[in-house]
């Protein structure tokens, strides 16, 4: 991705990407922002305050376009679509250059971890910030291979689900194209769904109970404030089902607690990695 000069009016179509640019110090040359889940990392509350919010739910185009953005970042390509932002096409006639993150995009090669360190590369490339863009991705492969040291005294086998959000009563899971399922390769464990070929494929109760993980994960939406966007109602759900409330993780209380934010691809990630990592010394025996 080349560009003749650093952009200078950058938008962000989702939380992910906000705190990545943010990170990437890109802050000072963001002209708006959109689709908060939750709030902003603590590390930029203060330089998040004086960027605009375009819109706090999914941005349209037309609250796009009147921001004038020059270069336009997503984490997730569904945002890019006529009902949406605009199509990628849309835009780049415009003049407008377009992102989007490896993580989800089929065909390109290595671990969604590694695709999610090119995403920082391509960007701190684009935003003419080498030095800052080497330093995260040499402290982010650090926590990696922390994981993957720790992943190699514990007995193999365990099987992990990890819910992400519940929508009218339904699950949607990690599948084998998320950061997730990576997490779980690197951790040493098996994500239940990895047969399933998208990122968060929607699921019935009654699969998940059939797959019968040993561990289950759960992403807390909380300040999102949908219905079933927190911990609590996901685990309230699973101990009233009748099928799932029989489960040794849910007996057992088998649960790992993250940040919703972090299953998606951006600068958090890794401490959903680090937390997922520790929890599972209580789980997982060693030898």
């Amino acid at each position: 991705m080349a560009f003749d000069s650093t952009p200078e009016r950058v938008v962000s179509l989702d939380q992910s990407s906000t705190e990545t640019l943010l990170s990437l110090r890109a802050g000072s040359r963001m002209a708006g922002t959109a689709n908060m889940k939750t709030k902003v990392d603590p590390r930029f509350t203060e330089e998040y305050g004086r960027i605009p919010v375009l819109s706090p739910k999914i941005l349209t185009s037309e609250q796009l376009r009147a921001a004038n953005p020059d270069f336009v970042v997503s984490a997730f390509s569904e945002l890019y679509t006529p009902d949406r932002a605009g199509t990628r096409e849309e835009l780049e006639a415009l003049g407008v250059r377009t992102f989007v993150s490896e993580v989800g995009c089929e065909g390109h090669g290595g671990s969604p971890f590694e695709r999610l360190f090119r995403d920082f590369e391509t960007l701190g490339a684009v935003l003419r910030e080498p030095d800052r863009t080497r330093e995260l991705v040499s402290d982010q492969r650090a926590v990696v291979e922390q994981v993957q040291a720790a992943a190699l005294g514990r007995r193999g086998g365990l099987r992990v689900a990890w819910v992400y959000s519940v929508f009218k009563g339904v699950p949607f899971v990690a599948g084998r194209n998320g950061l997730p399922s990576d997490m779980s390769r690197l951790a040493g464990v098996v994500n239940v769904f990895d047969d399933i070929d998208k990122q968060w494929p929607e699921v019935s109760w009654e699969t998940f109970a059939e797959r019968a993980p040993d561990v289950i994960v759960v992403g807390d939406l909380s300040e999102r404030g949908n219905p079933g966007d927190s911990a609590d109602e996901k685990l309230t759900m699973m101990r009233e089902h009748p099928a799932l409330s029989t489960l040794d993780a849910i007996r057992s209380d088998r649960i790992i607690r993250v940040p919703g934010i972090e299953m998606d691809p951006s600068v958090r990630s890794v401490n959903a990695l680090r937390t997922f990592s520790e929890e599972l010394e209580r789980f997982a025996p060693r030898g």
